[in-house]
């Protein structure tokens, strides 16, 4: 059950993302509240979200102010993994190099009864849609270690650790957040916005005053992760026993962790589950105890699935697990608060510049209060087969599902895709007010080359919008045109067959090494695509003369405070 991370954790009343334990040696703070130039952006909450947008919106330019209460980072894992996109986001972010310390292909999946029959097997791609793998098993503490050390280098980001927010006041022109520092000493802080990355207690969230919608799906579960003295090779690597006496699980928590997670089931004294001496003794299942591991953290977590209808008003703004909590099976709870950060970064940014109006984040939450949606809805579902814990009901469960398996039905059905495409917001839209052909898709990326240099598209190639196109297309459009593409920092990008001379090659080419590119424009039917910064189509041209209609149709849509002239 990868990514076991959207939940509260009952043991010490935290959540997911400010989960930073009383136990951690105290620390001071990354910097001093007063004195200091106002901030462009004020970011509650320093786990996972709040690192990785404070470095997407630091990597632009833009001041960044964030304020942690926990002094020290924390050092134990929650969530255990993410997907193909999500490592796309983290690399874009600067860490793709250090993904391979602490992470392994999630590799393989199976859903197993009491009796150990096989009721799904997956086999989890090498490569996803972003050539990273489809799924990958990660230590979350290693992680945030190099997110937080790339964001230690770059000037514009400042952390204070062991500050507290405990008021925020939307003042029309800017926001003020109250903070009470480690000497106890209260400090308004400043800003034109404001993101609440605080987690499932959120203050900000308490500011936006949001409606929640619950599909009142809860269960305890508890957690082990452990290391092992002696190496194993788990077949398969991530597995989920659905016994209706005790539905658990086993999977990878990156290189050298395991977790292990069991279910609170009525059997169960509740003021004996979460002790180390049950944690043992559940352990023993997976042929796990003190003469052969190490139980790093356990803990007892209750998952929820609930997300916010709205994710702003006004200058504040939600994100990751002060927007959505989820339960862990389709191991997407860690996955969608990065997207959450990678759609905000470059929107905020364009509004901060003048380059779009306010209103463009509204489309915040439109896009994203869909995609977490499904996600929550699908780990539901696929929750509700796991947690059964009624023995008659998982006997006919069992049927159904080797029934489905024996006629080739099963996994495919299973492993339906979590992300959809989006079907709202800043998108090319029809003649019926829908997304036009291929808008709102997920970009692929593949290899390429440019000036002897062979790496993934946006290692290459740089991020932020792209207009790709297997020709010239610049000529295609006049200079208001190219002006505003230029304003909001697209990249006009030809892409060029693998057999091309190096003499024809100009600045804008690169070379198609995998041969991908080109039939993936054929398959689209576009002369070019234009794809925004968060790695989704915001549409196509078929043909030169459809190309500066689309561009003129993204420059309406941001409604730039400031037009190029």
């Amino acid at each position: 059950m990868s990514g076991k991370g959207a939940a509260v954790d009952v043991a010490r009343g935290t959540d997911d993302e400010t989960d930073n334990a009383a136990d951690n040696p105290a620390g001071s703070a990354a910097g001093d509240a007063a004195g200091e130039d106002r901030a462009d952006v004020l970011i509650v909450g320093y786990g996972p979200v709040g690192q990785l947008l404070s470095v997407l919106l630091a990597q632009r330019g833009r001041r960044v102010t964030v304020v942690e209460r926990w002094p020290t980072p924390y050092q134990f894992p929650r969530a255990v993994g993410f997907d193909s996109e999500a490592a796309r986001i983290l690399a874009s972010a600067g860490i793709g190099e250090s993904l391979e310390k602490f992470t392994e292909p999630a590799r393989d999946h199976a859903w197993q009864n009491t009796k150990g029959e096989t009721l799904i097997d997956h086999v989890v791609r090498d490569r996803g849609h972003c050539t990273w793998p489809e799924a990958l098993s990660a230590y979350q503490p290693a992680l945030e270690a190099a997110l937080i050390e790339h964001g230690e280098t770059l000037p514009e980001l400042r952390v204070l650790r062991g500050y507290e927010a405990v008021g925020l006041a939307d003042d029309g022109d800017h926001v003020t957040l109250t903070v009470v520092g480690p000497d106890g000493e209260k400090t308004d802080l400043t800003a034109p916005w404001v993101v609440g990355c605080d987690g499932a207690n959120s203050l900000v969230r308490s500011g936006v005053a949001t409606t929640m919608t619950d599909l009142d799906f809860s269960y305890d579960w508890l957690i082990c992760d452990v290391r092992l003295h002696e190496h194993r090779e788990f077949r398969p690597n991530n597995l989920e026993i659905c016994d209706p006496a005790r539905p658990r699980t086993a999977v990878s928590a990156g290189p050298g962790h395991r977790r292990y997670e069991f279910m609170r089931v009525p059997a169960d004294d509740p003021e004996r589950f979460g002790t180390v001496e049950n944690a043992w003794e559940l352990l023993r299942l997976f042929d796990v105890t003190p003469d052969n591991g190490v139980l790093d953290r356990h803990a007892v977590y209750t998952f929820q699935a609930r997300w916010a209808e709205h994710w702003r008003a006004g200058r504040m703004l939600l994100a990751g697990d002060s927007a959505h909590l989820m339960p862990p099976f389709a191991g997407q709870g860690m996955c969608s608060g990065f997207r959450d950060a990678a759609n905000l970064a470059w929107k905020l940014d364009l509004v901060l510049g003048g380059q779009a109006a306010p209103a463009l984040l509204d489309t915040y939450t439109t896009e994203r209060r869909a995609h977490v949606r499904h996600a929550v809805e699908m780990s539901v579902g696929l929750g509700r087969v796991v947690c059964m814990a009624d023995p008659a009901a998982a006997a006919d469960r069992d049927a159904a599902m080797l029934a489905a398996r024996k006629r080739n039905i099963g996994p495919s059905a299973a492993r339906r895709s979590v992300v959809r495409p989006l079907v709202d917001g800043l998108l090319r839209r029809d003649g019926r007010g829908g997304p036009a052909p291929s808008a709102g898709q997920a970009a692929p990326q593949w290899r390429v080359s440019r000036e002897g240099h062979t790496g993934l598209f946006d290692d290459v190639v740089g991020t932020g919008f792209v207009l790709l196109s297997g020709e010239d297309v610049a000529r295609a459009l006049d200079a208001r045109q190219l002006a505003f593409l230029e304003s909001i920092g697209t990249r006009l990008v030809r892409v060029v067959p693998a057999d091309t001379p190096t003499a024809g090659l100009g600045p804008r080419d690169v070379v198609d090494v995998e041969g991908r590119y080109l039939p993936y424009l054929a398959e689209l039917g576009a002369l070019a695509v234009l794809v925004r910064p968060d790695f989704y189509v915001f549409g196509i041209a078929p043909d030169r003369e459809g190309l500066p209609a689309l561009v003129d149709d993204l420059a309406g849509q941001l409604r730039p405070v400031t037009a190029p002239s």
